[in-house]
């Protein structure tokens, strides 16, 4: 169908939408998600202003879509990254999440360029602004403006610690000096967190943020860097400023001086949970177009949809993106219910779930053949999503900087949380769309300091399981007594590792443990999903074959390519991926009625 609403429509978010909208709302997501639905409008449709073939074209010329833009200014996006207290709507991480997947269903660059960049820089604001800063924040976001976030310099990566931009105390001011580069919206923002030396002492108390309206900036003293060219999201504006002595107020800091990696830290948290989550939206849509070709594609005088490897690797695909979302969606809970261990579910969650969802992608090309290639056409979608899911592997964190970050936390998980008589955690964690307290920036931790519970949920829950003589349930429980032991071997194996193996220059056997253990926080995860799920009487997720499945397939060998489903699995999953399909439902773990694509 094609969207009824104008990009300039007013939305109206006091009333659930109407009968033209895209459906009702599900259990435990807003109603103003079908709204956004409504409003974007059904993208695979040819008449659709803001359907793929604008898109494209905007993808074709670098640019952002200017008409996407202007349907979220209509929306208010921005209100959705402004805590309740302060006039918006941010109230729990995984509606964020799932609002944010609609853009990235469509169009990534909307997704990174409009939302996600802005989200960055307003979680340092609540994390460490006073309330003057703050309420400005607010106003910024509630009015459809922008804030960037300046952390990175090329010359240092991710390797904060030896940033060279300074904020020099001069007097009652700061001098700004230096270069900030790769920074989404910096031009277009009207304001911008920016991360920077404020003491020329050695240490992580010498770096700071500060939070600036660029319209307070003298003209004379700051210039914009030439836009950075890239070959994935080619629309999101991604550029570089240059100060020269700039003064701004020393008013400008976000909290204490010296605080600025710690409330980065803290903020990482939030962003690397969440950002990787929203990019599952770009899987369904690649997952969708592959369907919808194969469906239509003739090879050896039948559909190519019958082919039985064809069906092998779309219901692997499934598979796989319910596993991702699950992991994604329980470490996004734990941000409510369990904020000081999410320094270990963070930097997994960014390592597991990126790789995951672009070998998914990667593997849908292969089934695509040559047309996973071309510009044009009914697939053409595809070779822009397959290029602008790369930096959900390397934007914001690299997967092998969240992995080193995982790795001198080993030995001290391995001796105070990987116990046989360690408590799980507790089971709201596992129940998507339920209930959740309020986030607390504040609750963020540096360190989990060796203490986390979702990998001991497994043991419990296993003890716990009910009585079921399904194959799949007899399937689940053999792959679910794996990875209890293979936590216990862990354990064995990390209480040993000498300091030497905690770094960078660690073995390869060691960089292999934190794989491994990630695997059984995955696998934790979707068997305690499973678990809940049936004790409340849901039909899918209550049933043990997508958990069978997700633990088979996080069974592979670690290099190996991912093995077939048994039948007995993936039948079942076939046929509700069919389902899902034709009734133009999202492929995640809470089904969303989708503007209609079969």
């Amino acid at each position: 169908m094609t969207t009824s609403l104008g990009p300039h429509a007013p939305l109206n978010l006091a009333t659930p939408p109407g009968p033209d909208a895209a459906g009702t709302a599900r259990p435990g997501l807003p109603e103003r998600l079908d709204a956004l639905e409504a409003r974007l409008g059904d993208p695979f449709d040819t008449a659709n202003p803001l359907g793929f073939g604008p898109i494209l074209a905007a993808d074709e010329r670098g640019e952002m879509f200017d008409a996407g833009e202007e349907a979220l200014h209509g929306y208010g996006l921005g209100t959705e990254f402004v805590p309740a207290a302060l006039g918006g709507r941010l109230t729990r991480l995984d509606h964020l999440v799932e609002i944010m997947r609609s853009l990235y269903r469509r169009d990534p660059c909307l997704g990174l360029g409009y939302g996600a960049a802005s989200f960055i820089a307003s979680v340092n604001l609540w994390t460490a602004a006073n309330a003057e800063q703050r309420r400005a924040a607010a106003d910024l976001f509630l009015g459809n403006k922008r804030i960037a976030v300046a952390y990175h310099e090329l010359a240092h990566g991710n390797d904060m610690a030896r940033t060279e931009f300074t904020a020099l105390p001069d007097g009652d001011r700061l001098l700004l000096d230096g270069r900030k580069e790769v920074v989404t919206n910096l031009r277009r923002a009207e304001a911008v967190v920016i991360f920077a030396r404020t003491s020329s002492a050695p240490g992580s108390r010498s770096h700071s943020q500060l939070f600036l309206d660029k319209s307070d900036l003298p003209a004379d003293r700051y210039r914009d860097l030439p836009r950075f060219r890239t070959t994935g999201m080619r629309g999101v504006q991604l550029g570089g400023i240059e100060f020269d002595r700039c003064p701004v107020p020393a008013s400008s800091l976000l909290g204490a001086p010296g605080q600025g990696l710690e409330t980065a830290l803290r903020s990482f948290q939030i962003t690397r949970t969440t950002l990787v989550s929203m990019f599952t939206g770009i899987v369904d849509t690649g997952l969708r177009t592959t369907l919808r070709h194969t469906r239509d594609r003739r090879l050896y005088g039948r559909a190519a949809l019958d082919l039985p490897h064809v069906r092998s690797v779309l219901t692997g695909v499934f598979t796989d993106l319910l596993t991702a979302d699950c992991f994604a969606t329980v470490a996004t809970r734990a941000l409510h219910l369990l904020p000081a261990q999410t320094p270990i579910y963070a930097q997994a969650v960014k390592y597991f779930v990126s790789k995951a969802l672009m070998d998914a992608m990667t593997r849908l090309s292969s089934v695509l053949g040559a047309h996973f290639y071309i510009r044009e056409g009914g697939t053409a979608i595809f070779q822009k999503l397959l290029r602008d899911i790369q930096p959900a592997g390397f934007g914001h964190a690299a997967r092998a900087a969240c992995q080193v970050s995982l790795m001198p936390q080993l030995p001290l998980l391995a001796r105070r949380s990987w116990l046989p008589e360690a408590d799980g955690a507790p089971a709201a964690l596992f129940i998507p769309g339920g209930e959740l307290p309020p986030l607390d920036f504040n609750a963020l931790a540096l360190s989990a300091a060796g203490r986390e519970q979702l990998s001991s949920s497994l043991a419990a829950g296993l003890a716990a399981m009910p009585a079921n003589d399904s194959q799949a349930s007899r399937q689940l429980r053999s792959h679910g007594e794996h990875f209890v032991q293979e936590l216990t071997q862990l354990a064995e194996a990390c209480a040993a590792l000498s300091p030497a193996e905690l770094s960078v220059t660690a073995s390869s056997a060691t960089y292999d443990l934190t794989t491994r253990y990630v695997r059984v926080l995955v696998a934790a995860s979707c068997f305690e999903t499973w678990r809940h799920a049936r004790a409340s009487g849901d039909s899918f997720l209550g049933d043990a074959t997508w958990a069978a499945a997700a633990l088979h397939q996080l069974r592979t060998p670690l290099g190996a390519p991912p093995a077939g489903l048994p039948e007995h699995l993936e039948e079942p999953l076939w046929q509700e991926l069919i389902r899902r399909h034709e009734e133009s439902v999202s492929f995640g773990l809470l089904e969303r009625r989708l503007s209609a694509t079969s």
